[in-house]
């Protein structure tokens, strides 16, 4: 039988990969990892940086790119096949990068090289790559021993084990939801909701409307639904996902405790006094106590505004809307409703405007203005037909047809049952110039989860993106930006590879301040019926609502960091998860949330998503970002020069030094959290 998942010279062949071909091909290519293994620790294989990576990163390389093709889509495409066949080879594949991350024989053949002669005439991305494997080595438990090695390693297993179980959990107890009701129940959702949830009862064979846990079903509804006790209701059902309170299989309480247990033992074992300690080594942070400082100091400096919002609000609602009761659900249908009022327009309006083909077109043209590439649509085998496949191409002189490759992204936009919920960049492979001399140029994965086009009335219409949809995607094409723009030959240095966590998130933050601009939006934007594009009084409105309850949007931030590095910083919070968030809301959230709110059950990003005690890097990239991007704010958003130095110091750079040094490159100083506090009106 012919392997798709062996075969990827080029490109994975997502179509044709099946649940059958995930064990025979892991089988053979965690065989051939394994005999790189060993050879590379023989002494046929010398200590010399060219001849460990021509052995080992080849086969590792190889083995990662297809294991990422198949978590991929299991998380865009699952199927109980898939899963299946995910789960019985997560084990394997974690315990081999378990066990190569901790071998003593690999890790004194890098110790040679690094305390070679040559080590100092490597190139600079080469060292930084060999420095930062020297620091892993230590982090997964190469100078362990015995007793402890052993356990190191179950711990690994047994908590990528624990993750994927965590996600599970929560994209079924989202899929698991729904609820039908009649078109009066609906009253003050916009239409384009309405027929969604119309044609999705009609693909069920039911009468009425299908609601569901999905963005694109639930959020219209909380924003804009009159129904109160519907807008309870859902609210319920999503804050309650994956908990006790929900179906017992899919209840991540357990999962949660095991975890935060697991990760303060493997903390311990590796000489920290907690998994926060342990995980700010390879980040910008110095200590999970700076890290608090930072969060506390924010949420003192924005705590004002916050309670300004919450007052306006309460008063409104009183006042226009009767609700002298504010409750949870009510905060996003009342906040809609006030912003409306103050500012004349609200976000179905200006969703009109933003049509799917007309935002990618001028989002493609911002990216080939400033950063001097072009980017055409190319072709793939995708996972799904609403899938696209683009590249990226640069005019170079000496090419043959006066352009060479930059990259390549796959476009996944809609959301769908079997679909992970949220928005995110991964990579199918990165930029390395291979050890035989060929260039491999980098491919990433785009992935939101957007409202479908319709076909109404007969008449198929664009999607539609909310203004919120549109910063989205710009925030992760600002990743794919980082993946796919870099310059760099290593592979563990290059794009995002190498990059210190609490920075990953700059280009993503900076590409959405594009979202705001005029000179941008008016090339982004036609109207789904008359193709104009957005008035400039509409716009004028939306900036003044730009920095709308921004004082509660950064304290809810604060509460989530804070939150994460307290539950990891903390040994033993594993016992009060729920009277731990208690005291953090008590602290630095002035909303009151129900008693039922199980919040932290679906918290994804900490508990399967790779943010332990590093969801701060939202809030201290959005100070990196609002720093850069006033660069831009004093040049010209379009102006050649700055974007030239952005993407050679930020871009192209990727990981090959530290984050703080590229950022001093670009901007000629170091951040400042005063430009976040002016970016948002809390100066």
């Amino acid at each position: 039988m012919t392997n798709p998942l062996l075969e990827m010279p080029s490109l994975p062949h997502f179509a044709a990969v099946a649940p059958a071909h995930v064990t025979p091909a892991i089988d053979t290519l965690l065989e051939q990892a394994d005999a790189a293994l060993e050879r590379v620790t023989s002494d046929a294989v010398p200590a010399d940086y060219d001849a460990l990576s021509a052995v080992l990163d080849v086969a590792t390389e190889r083995l990662g790119r297809a294991w990422s093709a198949v978590s991929h889509l299991n998380a865009v495409a699952d199927t109980p096949e898939l899963r299946a066949a995910y789960n019985e080879n997560l084990p394997r594949v974690t315990a081999f990068h378990t066990r190569l991350g901790a071998d003593e024989r690999l890790y004194a053949k890098y110790k040679a090289v690094h305390a070679s002669p040559g080590a100092a005439r490597l190139s600079a991305p080469r060292r930084r790559a060999l420095s930062n494997a020297m620091r892993d080595f230590v982090l997964s438990g190469a100078e362990l021993r015995g007793e402890a090695k052993t356990r190191f390693a179950a711990i690994q297993e047994r908590v990528a084990e624990l993750s994927q179980m965590y996600s599970e959990h929560v994209l079924d107890a989202t899929d698991g939801f729904s609820c039908y009701v009649a078109e009066d129940e609906l009253a003050g959702v916009p239409q384009d909701a309405r027929q969604a949830a119309r044609a999705a009862a009609v693909a069920d064979g039911r009468e009425g409307f299908k609601l569901t846990l999905h963005y694109p079903s639930y959020l219209p509804v909380i924003q804009y639904g009159e129904n109160r006790a519907l807008r309870e209701k859902l609210y319920t059902a999503n804050v309650t996902r994956a908990s006790e309170l929900g179906a017992e299989a899919l209840d991540n309480s357990e999962v949660m405790r095991e975890l935060l247990a697991l990760r303060q033992e493997e903390a311990r074992l590796l000489g920290h006094a907690n998994f926060a300690d342990m995980s700010v080594v390879p980040k910008m942070a110095d200590s999970p106590a700076q890290v608090i400082g930072f969060l506390r100091d924010l949420a003192v400096r924005a705590r004002p505004y916050a309670e300004r919002d919450l007052a306006e609000l309460r008063e409104f609602a009183r006042s226009e809307l009767g609700l002298p009761d504010l409750q949870a659900w009510d905060l996003a249908f009342v906040s809609e409703r006030l912003k409306q009022q103050r500012y004349a327009f609200n976000s179905h309006e200006v969703k009109q405007y933003f049509t799917e083909p007309k935002v990618l077109d001028g989002l493609f043209r911002i990216v080939e203005t400033l950063f001097e590439v072009e980017i055409r649509e190319d072709q793939a085998e995708t996972w799904h037909p609403s899938v696209r496949f683009f590249r990226i191409e640069r005019r170079r002189a000496g090419a043959a047809d006066g352009s060479e490759l930059v990259g390549q992204f796959y476009l996944d936009l809609h959301a769908r049952p079997g679909k992970r919920s949220g928005a995110w960049m991964d990579e199918v492979r990165g930029r390395w110039l291979r050890p035989d001399g060929t260039l491999q140029t980098p491919v990433a994965n785009l992935v939101c989860n957007f409202t479908p086009p319709l076909v109404v009335d007969g008449v198929a219409r664009p999607a539609l993106l909310t203004h919120d949809d549109v910063t989205t995607l710009f925030h992760e094409f600002g990743h794919g930006l980082h993946h796919m723009m870099t310059q760099v030959d290593d592979i563990g240095v290059a794009g995002i590879s190498g990059v210190e966590w609490d920075a990953v998130e700059l280009p993503s933050q900076f590409m959405e301040n594009f979202g705001w601009e005029w000179d941008v939006l008016k090339r982004l934007t036609a109207h789904v019926d008359s193709g104009e594009a957005l008035p400039r009084a509409l716009y004028d409105r939306m900036l003044a609502a730009r920095n709308f309850q921004s004082g509660l949007q950064t304290v809810r931030q604060v509460e989530y960091a804070l939150f994460d590095m307290r539950l990891h910083g903390e040994p033993g919070s594993e016992a009060h998860i729920q009277a731990l968030l208690d005291e953090v809301r008590h602290e630095v959230n002035i909303v009151p949330t129900p008693s039922f709110n199980r919040f932290q059950h679906a918290f994804s990003h900490i508990f399967a998503g790779g943010y332990a005690a590093g969801y701060y890097s939202y809030k201290w990239a959005e100070v990196l970002s609002a720093d850069a991007w006033g660069a831009f704010e004093d040049a010209g958003v379009f102006d050649p020069a700055t974007g030239r130095r952005y993407r050679e110091a930020i871009l192209e750079a990727g990981g090959s030094r530290p984050a703080m040094e590229s950022f001093k490159a670009f901007r000629g100083r170091e951040p400042t959290i005063d430009a976040l506090l002016r970016q948002q009106g809390m100066a």
